[in-house]
């Protein structure tokens, strides 16, 4: 089945990107069809950056609804201390139960093939290449510092700072302080038309400093796009709180252990994601938290049947010799990028 996919289709990529623009158009114009309640009855926990602060999109991101009831559901409950079941756990346990429904099939291809930010960071990187502009990735040194920041804002600016904002704690501002710095939130209202969100809130010099933030983080994530590839992915809580589920999910990557592997690497260049554990780990190694299942791994793969895309155990794209040969011949592995690497100084010398 597998091969004749491999078959069917010109280059996995091209199908992802087909994906990626219909998936845009519906998470940020999708309401404009169906209508804004209709779009709203649809999904309020999608596990993509679907901005809710978009007037005309398909669905909302989880985590808009998670803030919003870490703030008044929780923190306010827990103050309260009153109906403690129907105003903390249900609200709660109805926004996790409908994620997991959506993440059981697609899994973390929601990031890689749904999520609209990721395919706009895709889409600004390809102009930043065609126009010349020198792309880079990070070395194995330089991801390992950056893969904590993900859980550190989930686990601060989706469930902490709203909850201790619900319990009075915090000021009225950090009630969803994600979404507020959120570049999803700036992005797709513009592509809508929308300014409102780019604009400065004065109501507070708390509200004045979360949208100035907001703003030069925006600022940061579309340069930084030209240049490398996915730089908001790599933070993003949305990304964490799929690795924290990624087993949970039919879909999923694998890699079999093969006495080639680890001497090519050309998966790990092909990455966008910079993840050199797929060209020296197999099994469940091999997919690791920052996984995007966007498949370029098992489109650079030399070797047929060594990386495989399956859901469940169907094997949905499998690594294929004569597809790796059509395949490098549109776009080399890794994009013609350049590695960044840590320069350390060179101690001075005592004898100076």
């Amino acid at each position: 089945m597998a091969k004749a996919l491999n078959s069917l289709f010109p280059t996995l990529s091209r199908v992802r990107l087909t994906v990626q623009l219909i998936m845009l158009f519906v998470t940020v114009w999708g309401a404009s069809i169906v209508g804004h309640y209709s779009a709203e009855k649809i999904s309020d926990a999608l596990p993509a950056l679907s901005c809710a602060y978009d007037m005309d999109n398909g669905g909302y991101c989880v985590l808009i609804p998670l803030q919003h009831q870490m703030h008044h559901r929780v923190g306010e409950a827990l103050v309260k201390a009153q109906e403690v079941g129907l105003k903390i756990l249900l609200p709660l346990v109805m926004t996790m139960l409908t994620f997991l429904a959506f993440f059981f099939v697609l899994g973390k291809a929601f990031c890689g093939w749904v999520c609209p930010l990721g395919t706009l960071q895709e889409i600004v990187q390809r102009v930043g290449r065609r126009f010349g502009v020198a792309q880079h990735t990070l070395g194995p040194q330089s991801v390992g510092k950056v893969r904590p920041v993900k859980w550190l804002i989930l686990i601060g600016l989706v469930f902490t700072l709203p909850l201790l904002t619900g319990m009075g704690i915090t000021p009225h501002a950090f009630g969803n302080p994600y979404c507020d710095i959120c570049p999803s939130r700036i992005a797709t209202t513009l592509l809508t038309g929308g300014t409102e969100q780019f604009a400065l809130n004065a109501e507070s010099g708390w509200h004045f400093a979360i949208g100035a933030f907001a703003n030069t983080l925006f600022g940061f994530v579309l340069i930084g796009a030209l240049a490398i590839r996915q730089p908001f992915c790599r933070i993003c809580p949305m990304l964490a709180m799929n690795a924290a589920f990624r087993f949970v999910s039919l879909a999923r990557l694998t890699k079999r252990a093969h006495d080639k592997c680890d001497k090519c690497g050309i998966c790990a260049k092909a990455c966008p994601m910079d993840i050199h554990e797929i060209h020296t780990e197999h099994g469940r190694k091999a997919y690791h938290d920052d996984c995007t299942l966007c498949g370029r791994c098992v489109e650079f793969c030399p070797d047929d049947d060594i990386i495989a895309l399956k859901l469940g155990p169907i094997p949905l794209f499998r690594s294929s010799r004569e597809y790796y040969k059509t395949r490098v011949k549109g776009e080399s592995p890794e994009g013609d990028v350049k590695p960044i690497k840590l320069v350390r100084k060179p101690a001075p010398d005592a004898s100076a």
